[in-house]
C-alpha cells in the first residue's frame, strides 16, 4: 500500500464533481487500500478521492463509535436520512488549520457499495453522521469552508 498526498484548498480538483465507480476491479482496491493507509498516517477522520487526486466517488472514513474503531469503505455513497442539524466544529485534511462551526446531522444514515459492489446502509451518530456528509460533499467538489457559520481557534480555546 501507498500513503497519497493529500491536495489542498485552492487545488481545482477539489472543485470538481466525481464520476461513480462503475469498475469493483483491482483498481479500486488499491486505491481503498491506500485512502485507508492515508487516512490512518494523516491523523484523521475521514478521506474522499478527490483529496487525493481521484475522480471517484469513493470515501474513507473512521467509525469511532465501533470498539474497536472501524475503517468504513463507501463507494457511490450518498446521504439517504438525516436528523435535525446542529452547530459542530469541523476542519477538514485539505484545509489544514481551519476549524469552524458547521450545521451537522447528529445521526444520518448512508447508502453506499462496498469493494466488490454490494449495496449496503449504515448508520452514524456523532462525528460518524458529520463525517457521513462531510466526505460525501468532497464528492460533489465542496469543501466544508462553503458551510462554515463561524471560525473558531482551537489552539487557543485548548490553550485556555
Amino acid at each position: 500500500m501507498a500513503i497519497r498526498n493529500i491536495l489542498t484548498q485552492g487545488d481545482e480538483m477539489l472543485t470538481k464533481r466525481c464520476r461513480p465507480v462503475t469498475n469493483f476491479d483491482e483498481r479500486l482496491h488499491i486505491l481503498l487500500d491506500d485512502m485507508k493507509d492515508t487516512l490512518v498516517q494523516s491523523g484523521g477522520a475521514g478521506l474522499a478521492a478527490p483529496q487525493v487526486g481521484v475522480l471517484r466517488r469513493v470515501v474513507v472514513l473512521l467509525d469511532i463509535n465501533q470498539e474497536p474503531e472501524e475503517m468504513v469503505e463507501l463507494v457511490n455513497p450518498e446521504v439517504i436520512e438525516m436528523n435535525e442539524q446542529v452547530p459542530t466544529v469541523e476542519g477538514c485534511l485539505s484545509v489544514p488549520g481551519k476549524y469552524g462551526y458547521v450545521e451537522r446531522p447528529t445521526w444520518a444514515k448512508v447508502r453506499a457499495q462496498d469493494r466488490f459492489g454490494n449495496w449496503f446502509e449504515r448508520e452514524g451518530e456523532g462525528m460518524v453522521a458529520q463525517c457521513f456528509c462531510h466526505e460525501t460533499e468532497h464528492l460533489d467538489g465542496h469543501l466544508f469552508t462553503e458551510k462554515v457559520l463561524e471560525y473558531v481557534d482551537l489552539e487557543q480555546e485548548n490553550a485556555e
